[in-house]
């Protein structure tokens, strides 16, 4: 993924407190309080704090993340991150130094729970299946 990839970007040093709903890809490099909802991917960058509730469909976290986690898709922690807190997806990665502190569940609740609910709260659409994407 490129940095053309990207539609929205918080730096490191800035910080956020209040409701964020966005399609395609942001990626929080500074401090977040609140909610984040999206269909699309999350990406906590290595210097990140993000505290609060996210329902994405996938969550990347290089950072450190304290929420109520729900990605209909997947989450995937990389060596340095760190999260705290619920997290519920049908797909979980975490890289060798990772760390996961909290509960996890891989169930069905995901696939169409809270996070088509909380994506037609925000007014967003979930993204539609294409033929070539797997069920």
């Amino acid at each position: 993924m490129g940095k053309h990839d990207i539609n929205a970007f918080l730096g490191a040093g800035t910080s956020f407190v209040g409701r964020l709903a966005f399609a395609g890809v942001v990626r929080i490099d500074g401090e977040f309080d609140g909610e984040i909802i999206s269909s699309g991917t999350l990406i906590v960058g290595r210097e990140a704090r993000v505290e609060g509730r996210v329902a994405v469909g996938h969550l990347v976290c290089d950072g450190y993340v304290s929420a109520e986690v729900t990605a209909a898709a997947s989450v995937t922690i990389h060596a340095r991150g760190r999260l705290a807190g619920t997290v519920c997806t049908p797909v979980l990665a975490v890289s060798e130094g990772g760390c996961l502190d909290g509960t996890v569940s891989m169930g069905g609740a995901a696939e169409g729970g809270p996070a088509p609910a909380a994506l037609a709260a925000a007014g967003l659409s979930e993204p539609s299946q294409s033929p070539d994407t797997e069920s």
